[in-house]
């Protein structure tokens, strides 16, 4: 079953523009799917549309079968929203801000204060639970509308930027959270612009731009076809100019680096073996790029022109 199904979606302002040009796009129950795209994509607009928060101008939004337009509760029934910015009481208590939105769900107080103890437990704000929002930090305010979204256990979680701000430590650990409550069975859609986060963590994408897909599938079907990946060498050797190797793009990086250009009929081993051949040895190497930002800037570039 798909746990969200678009057709054709559209969405004109009043001003005129065209914010969606009758995009298609399907994820299937149980995914982590990201949704790329550059700012004023057209991303958060099909956000709002998925979660009645935006009106469609055409098309069809259906989330687990119920389409939002004519069947709006069941639809938003099943979905739990983090968006960018923070929209809660910011002078209420923490357990009080999750107790109060499980009410908009017909949960009674007595389990949805069970329910919080809970998720503020898994998302370590247990100790925060009288602590009023305006007191802690970003990270913490993050959790917090993580919290609040699945205090109705949504089959689909939706995630607009939710690491935006936050430092390394607490975004490795929000991505283990969501990494387990995905194995349970929870559907989730990212978007972000930190595109290792959604290398880590998804497994299917969908790259918009200007308010069309240019782009959709499996993250490591996107990844088989970069026709060139570039890498920094770290070597045991100082120059003052880059090393001649026959049929290998090589230039001088900073600090010294060797940077190389590897299309995808040569190999690393190959241009290791050629540098040692000139007692040049690697002491390590790494990505110069996020092999995802490779993809995403060739679609998007692409798309341009």
């Amino acid at each position: 079953m798909n746990a969200l199904s678009i057709s054709n979606l559209k969405k004109q302002y009043d001003n005129g523009v065209k914010a969606l040009c009758g995009i298609d796009l399907e994820v299937k129950e149980g995914d982590f799917f990201a949704l790329l795209g550059p700012n004023g994509a057209g991303k958060s607009t099909a956000i709002g549309i998925i979660s009645s928060l935006v009106t469609k101008t055409s098309g069809e939004v259906k989330v687990f079968g119920y389409d939002v337009q004519k069947q709006p509760s069941l639809a938003k029934a099943q979905i739990g929203l983090v968006p960018q910015e923070f929209n809660f009481a910011v002078f209420e208590p923490l357990e009080e801000i999750i107790i109060n939105q499980a009410g908009f769900y017909g949960i009674g107080r007595k389990d949805a204060k069970k329910r919080s103890d809970e998720l503020l437990e898994m998302l370590a704000l247990s100790d925060k639970k009288r602590t009023i929002p305006r007191k802690l930090s970003g990270g913490m305010k993050r959790r917090l509308m993580i919290a609040r979204a699945l205090v109705h256990k949504p089959k689909l979680l939706i995630l607009d930027e939710p690491t935006a701000g936050v430092d390394i430590e607490i975004r490795r650990s929000m991505w283990s959270f969501l990494k387990e409550i995905n194995e349970q069975g929870t559907t989730i859609i990212l978007t972000t612009h930190y595109l290792e986060e959604a290398e880590q963590l998804c497994r299917n994408i969908a790259v918009i731009n200007d308010g069309v897909i240019a782009e959709s599938g499996r993250i490591k079907d996107l990844l088989a076809r970069l026709n060139v990946e570039h890498f920094v060498l770290d070597t045991n050797c100082e120059f003052d100019q880059v090393p001649e190797v026959e049929g290998y793009d090589l230039t001088l990086g900073e600090n010294g680096n060797i940077e190389v250009a590897l299309d995808k009929s040569q190999t690393l081993n190959m241009l290791f073996c050629a540098l040692h051949e000139k007692n040049i040895h690697i002491n390590s190497m790494k990505n110069k790029t996020n092999r995802l930002e490779q993809v995403f800037m060739d679609l998007v570039t692409g798309s341009k022109k």
